[in-house]
């Protein structure tokens, strides 16, 4: 089970249709690809996929593994009620999933059919905007493609199903959500479009953080150049997110650790 510090599971791939497999695979390249680019808080946090052709389920990690050994494989398939529909032998070490992923996941998978793929992150600098009561400003052009993204208050640690209510109120039909005092979440009609939005989510709280550090006034955009920025940002005004960059993204990945897709 465990060789040199590497956690061996059994492959799933024989277990599961290839629409589902593909839809692992993508989603363990999302696991190291967030933390790859710094976004990980170890075993915290969660992405999650709808598995095509099965309605109200989807794959989550297992609660207890780093991101960076993420598989195919290692990855859990539960229902919006959280019962698991399957996962792999873990042998002693007997994971589950983390109750707060299962909360934020099954309430977006259930509401909004047409997202494949959810992502949260308590990076330090989203976790560091979230925090300013500011927000995220547009101060720069990555940044205004967030003009209006929208806010979550804090509730505390998301256990309690009534506060599903609230944030999918808050996310609304859009892609991003600050989650206040907490870190970021984004949301995508496949696994490459919701990396890409919750990549450039993080590029903007870094650019603002090292800013604000810089303790000198702002270079203001006139409203109707935001405006226009913003918009042309839109999904409804060019190609859907993902498509270009994310078969580089697993090429990259294949030169640095293929066993993502095992």
């Amino acid at each position: 089970m465990l060789e040199n510090g590497i956690l061996k599971i059994e492959s799933m791939k024989n277990r599961c249709t290839p629409e589902e497999w593909q839809a692992r695979v993508d989603l363990a390249a999302c696991y190291r690809l967030v933390d790859i680019y710094g976004m990980s808080d170890m075993m915290a946090n969660h992405v999650s996929c709808s598995v095509p052709g099965e309605e109200c389920a989807f794959l989550i990690n297992a609660y207890g593994m780093m991101y960076e050994e993420i598989t195919a494989s290692s990855l859990i398939k539960i229902d919006i009620h959280g019962n698991i529909l399957d996962k792999p032998d873990f042998g002693d070490l007997n994971y589950g999933i983390n109750k707060a992923g299962y909360v934020i996941h099954s309430a977006i998978h259930e509401a909004r059919p047409e997202v494949s793929c959810v992502i949260h992150t308590h990076s330090w600098a989203s976790m560091a905007v979230s925090s300013l009561e500011c927000g995220l400003l547009p101060l720069t052009q990555t940044a205004m493609r967030f003009l209006k993204i929208a806010y979550h208050d804090y509730q505390g640690v998301v256990l309690n199903h009534e506060e599903k209510a609230s944030l999918l109120q808050d996310l609304g039909q859009g892609e991003a959500l600050i989650l206040r005092n907490h870190g970021a979440l984004t949301v995508g009609k496949s696994v490459g479009e919701a990396f890409n939005w919750m990549h450039r989510l993080e590029l903007a709280c870094h650019s603002q953080l090292a800013a604000m550090a810089c303790n000198t006034p702002f270079v203001k955009v006139a409203p109707e150049v935001l405006e226009e920025t913003w918009n042309n940002y839109q999904p409804s005004t060019r190609r859907p997110y993902g498509l270009m960059e994310w078969p580089a993204l697993l090429r990259k990945l294949d030169r640095m650790d293929p066993s993502y897709k095992t």
